[in-house]
């Protein structure tokens, strides 16, 4: 009987320690899994982000106008002379002429006869006018004696002054040819750029054809299109930055505010004066042409505003909007007017608080009530360096969690 007892004492130990053994696996199963469901449980942050406070930003103010570059003055060279033939054309588009430089020249034989004839008729007047009147001096120092009558004394008094007159008026058509001899050579009224040709070696030409055309000075001018309700925003002096269709942009102010508006569109002409580089460059080298079409901005002074940075602005449906960071790093959508631009600040106008949290970079990939995870931002200047060559140095850290 007792070594029964003793057989059955150890087989109870086992049971007990199994026992023991499957409630403590138990305890320790259901407290991991409670853990595991808790963290299930948890929200995951759906983006880590960076903060940026908005900012007070001196911003210039600018009225934007578009136009056309003109000339400031264009000159019509024509011929004086009439049935004259064209012989040699020395000036072409583009080339910069100087005030009295030769542009054509026009046959010169007829005119040169011309004057010859008109010399010779002037030396024949001349002594017509010289036996004229020593007749009319003789015929004054008769006329007490009485040995000539009064009517032959008036003849010689009226061929003397009749003389004179036919010796100016070979004087006046000798100087007419000499004129003419002049006008064979076409001359450049004033300095500037040849804008357009129409003069031909060959040609017979009446007075008055135009053969050149040509921009005076090389001087060109911006003529921009303001509205009635901004004219009153701008006056003579106003700096204005232009940029041509080809990307050059120039600096210029306004000369003169056109005195009517076009009733049909309601806006008048703003006439800008522009750098002039003729005489400086080649006029092949001028970087904008008259005909272009510019786009400008008037400067019209600063002022200061609320900016946040540009990648904080999010556009969806045709309306800006930001993301604010509140209570427990949830973030709520807020509708705001942006404004002003200017590098990568933007104005905002209404709907913003001054003191509003704002998530800077990865704004794109939120929706309102999102939580999100806080970081610091990194200093962009110790990015740079260290990595220079990388495109993620200056690249928003946002990254969105995988869920």
């Amino acid at each position: 009987m007792k070594q029964f007892e003793l057989k059955r004492k150890p087989a109870a130990i086992v049971l007990i320690a199994i026992a023991a053994l499957g409630l403590g696996a138990t305890t320790i199963f259901s407290t991991k899994s409670g853990a595991a469901d808790e963290k299930r449980n948890t929200p995951k942050p759906a983006l880590t982000v960076t903060t940026v406070l908005p900012s007070q930003t001196s911003l210039p103010i600018r009225l934007s106008a578009n136009g056309n570059i003109t000339a400031w003055q264009e000159a019509l060279i024509g011929s004086e002379a009439n049935g004259l033939r064209l012989t040699e054309v020395r000036a072409n588009v583009g080339d910069t002429v100087r005030a009295g430089q030769v542009l054509a020249v026009f046959a010169l034989e007829s005119v040169q006869a011309e004057v010859a004839q008109g010399r010779a008729s002037m030396a024949e007047a001349e002594a017509n006018a010289l036996d004229a009147a020593g007749n009319a001096e003789k015929a004054r120092t008769l006329q007490a004696s009485g040995a000539l009558s009064e009517q032959q004394i008036n003849q010689y008094m009226t061929a003397e002054k009749t003389a004179k007159a036919r010796l100016e008026a070979a004087r006046a058509t000798l100087a007419v040819q000499q004129v003419r001899l002049k006008q064979t050579q076409l001359l450049a009224p004033d300095n500037g750029v040849i804008s357009a040709r129409t003069a031909t070696v060959g040609a017979v030409v009446g007075a008055g054809t135009e053969l050149f055309r040509m921009i005076r000075g090389g001087r060109l001018e911006w003529r921009a299109e303001v509205t009635s309700s901004e004219l009153g925003r701008l006056s003579a002096g106003t700096a204005a930055t232009v940029v041509a269709a080809n990307g050059v942009a120039l600096k210029g102010r306004v000369r003169m505010i056109a005195p009517t508006v076009d009733p049909q569109t309601r806006s008048a002409l703003v006439y800008v004066d522009l750098p002039n580089p003729v005489g400086k460059l080649d006029a092949a080298q001028v970087p904008v042409k008259a005909g272009m079409f510019a786009k400008g901005e008037f400067d019209l002074g600063s002022s200061n505003a609320l900016t946040i940075p540009q990648q904080s602005v999010v556009i969806r449906d045709g309306f800006s909007y930001v993301f604010a960071l509140g209570a427990g790093n949830h973030v709520s959508q807020v509708k705001v007017q942006t404004g002003r631009r200017l590098g990568d600040r933007v104005e905002v106008i209404s709907g913003l608080k001054p003191d509003a949290e704002l998530v800077a970079s990865g704004a794109g990939f939120l929706n309102d009530g999102d939580l999100v995870n806080k970081v610091a931002a990194q200093n962009p200047e110790n990015t740079q360096k260290t990595e220079p060559n990388k495109a993620t140095a200056t690249a928003p850290t946002a990254q969105p969690a995988i869920k």
